[in-house]
């Protein structure tokens, strides 16, 4: 599990909560009506008992029932009041911080924070639920239970005795079930996390793991940490049960010696059978909040740890400074001795690199596998934040940027290209207002416009509908064209064409070319002679440093040098070996 941070003290989700105080100032006092009209009962059989029965008046039996139900219909009205009010506070609640809990996660998830993200509206339902259920109720109704103990004093000491000597014990159950209940609890969720991650991150990939079989491995994998949430559900729920059981124990001993009491009382003249039967029913109705508060433990456990993961991820993704505005960049973009660290990882994917890309310039960056390349391109466009260094728009620091406002201006192709739910003018558009002028164009420029027309409904195909028939190189189009949509200064392509076939790549190579005349800043990932041809600088990565960085044909004439020179020293190293043996060799 995630270690939660001690809590701020200004903690923006309490903040939240707090902002409702006022409406659940009004279910306390909705509850302090009901709480005051259940008296009415004790009260109605009292009367019943010791003055209906004993003078035999139907008068006085009329007006005591009528009375007792004027008081049951001001209970049930607020009762019913209590819940319409939780209910919309419930959906207020969601209204407030669903948005800012979207917006949280969509940062974590981009890696910026050691945070986890899975559970996050699940843990605002939890909180939700639980603070308009009947955890609060239970709340609302505790301070209620010391009134109806005096009630019961009032009757006579010896219960009130009794009622109280039962309520601590309720209360030391209560707390000796929250000090057993927390760890076993707590590592039930944890390991309810950690099988729904590994299920929903093998399900991503069962093309692969079906043709290469590797389906037995996979399910023994998932069968033992399946089999570790059961055993530490069987341990939270056991406990849960045995605490309950107990409790259930005292609360029927104490109606059976209540009862027995004041019968005792009766018999010795103290009391009358009347006060017997509301003192019982005071005494037991005195810890019905406690017993309710037992009951809900579990939710209150879990709303618990709910509530601590969902502090800790708004504390790491605080919310964004929507008031900087920023004019359109003109495309300069400028990384000054970037290091940059990803989760997990002590060492340093890049160290202390630092590039200049002017606009109309087209920037390749070569290196290989784990050389920083992909981090690099996140950096640049603004996705992952540097541990050291800035990366700066314009001579502005890229952070400073709302993405809102900086997204139309960027274009941004990842090596892991991800289509969305709608249609392929949707998604060529950004999910914005389809301008159907610039989708084509979008789309002509990557040589796909006459590909989507073959569609059974053109650009208004749902990917849903095609998204398994479209090939790699296919969906890499789609996403460039994405990418290159509306007229974005700065352009950052991520191996674009690793999927792509010789029209896909001339097509790419058409959009590069026409983007720098066009004045945008491009940089491109890749090894493939086609966009090294096209690079006006090169930028060459090793280990998270640069190796070469200059001019094309600069760094070009250096890499040959290198290979020459590499040549030559294996050769001087080894007399002979590349020449043919005796018996092959060609005839003079």
């Amino acid at each position: 599990m995630t270690p939660l941070k001690p809590r701020s003290k200004r903690s923006e989700l309490l903040s939240a909560l707090r902002a409702f105080k006022a409406e659940f100032a009004v279910v306390g006092s909705y509850s302090g009506v009901a709480n005051l009209m259940m008296l009415a009962p004790t009260l109605y059989m009292l009367q019943v008992y010791d003055r209906v029965l004993v003078s035999r008046s139907e008068v006085t039996l009329l007006v005591v029932s009528l009375i007792v139900l004027f008081f049951l219909i001001v209970m049930a009205l607020s009762e019913w009041m209590r819940s319409r009010v939780l209910v919309r506070v419930g959906v207020r609640i969601d209204g407030v911080l669903s948005t800012r809990v979207f917006n949280a996660c969509f940062d974590a998830r981009l890696g910026k924070t050691n945070v986890m993200h899975e559970r996050s509206f699940a843990d605002l339902t939890e909180i939700r639920q639980f603070m308009t259920g009947n955890g609060v109720i239970a709340f609302f109704d505790a301070p209620w239970f010391p009134i109806y103990i005096a009630t019961v004093f009032l009757l006579h000491p010896l219960l009130g005795f009794l009622t109280v000597g039962f309520a601590l014990l309720q209360i030391a159950v209560a707390w000796w079930g929250h000090r057993q209940a927390i760890v076993p609890t707590e590592a039930m969720f944890d390991s309810q996390t950690e099988v729904g991650q590994f299920l929903q991150g093998k399900l991503r990939n069962v093309e692969a793991i079906e043709a290469m079989g590797m389906y037995q491995g996979i399910k023994q994998r998932w069968q033992d940490r399946h089999d570790d949430y059961n055993q530490q559900h069987a341990r939270s729920h056991g406990l849960n049960h045995r605490i309950t059981a107990f409790s259930k124990f005292l609360r029927m001993s104490q109606q059976s010696l209540g009862l027995g009491a004041g019968a005792l009382l009766v018999i010795d003249g103290q009391l009358s059978p009347g006060a017997m039967i509301a003192a019982n029913v005071l005494m037991t109705r005195s810890l019905a909040p406690i017993d309710i508060l037992i009951g809900t433990w579990r939710s209150f456990l879990g709303a618990r740890q709910a509530f601590g993961r969902l502090e800790h991820l708004l504390q790491q993704n605080p919310v964004r400074d929507l008031s900087l505005q920023r004019v359109p960049p003109s495309g300069s973009l400028t990384v000054q001795n970037v290091t940059a660290h990803a989760q997990g990882r002590e060492q340093p994917i890049l160290k202390g690199v630092s590039l200049q890309l002017q606009p109309g310039t087209v920037t390749v960056i070569l290196g290989p596998s784990g050389s920083g390349k992909s981090t690099l391109a996140r950096l640049m466009a603004g996705l992952w934040e540097p541990s050291a260094g800035e990366v700066l728009l314009d001579t502005r620091p890229a952070a400073s940027w709302q993405r809102e406002e900086l997204g139309p201006h960027l274009g941004y192709l990842p090596q892991d290209v991800q289509l969305f739910e709608g249609t392929i003018a949707e998604n060529i558009a950004r999910f914005s207002a389809v301008d159907p002028g610039r989708v084509i164009e979008a789309a002509r420029t990557c040589g796909l416009h006459d590909m989507i027309l073959r569609l059974p409904k053109g650009y208004d195909t749902a990917l849903t509908d095609v998204g398994s028939l479209l090939s790699g190189g296919q969906r890499q189009r789609v996403a460039l064209a994405r990418a290159l949509y509306g007229e974005p200064r700065i352009i950052v392509l991520d191996e674009p064409n690793a999927n792509l076939d010789d029209v896909g790549e001339q097509a790419l190579t058409q959009a590069v070319r026409t983007l720098r005349e066009q004045g945008r800043t491009v940089a491109l990932i890749s090894h493939r002679p086609s966009a090294i041809a096209l690079a006006d600088q090169l930028l060459l990565l090793r280990n998270g440093e640069i190796d070469l960085l200059g001019p094309r044909d600069t760094v070009l004439a250096e890499l040959q040098r290198r290979q020459q020179a590499a040549a030559a020293a294996a050769q001087a190293s080894s007399p002979g070996r590349n020449e043919p043996p005796a018996h092959l060799a060609p005839a003079t």
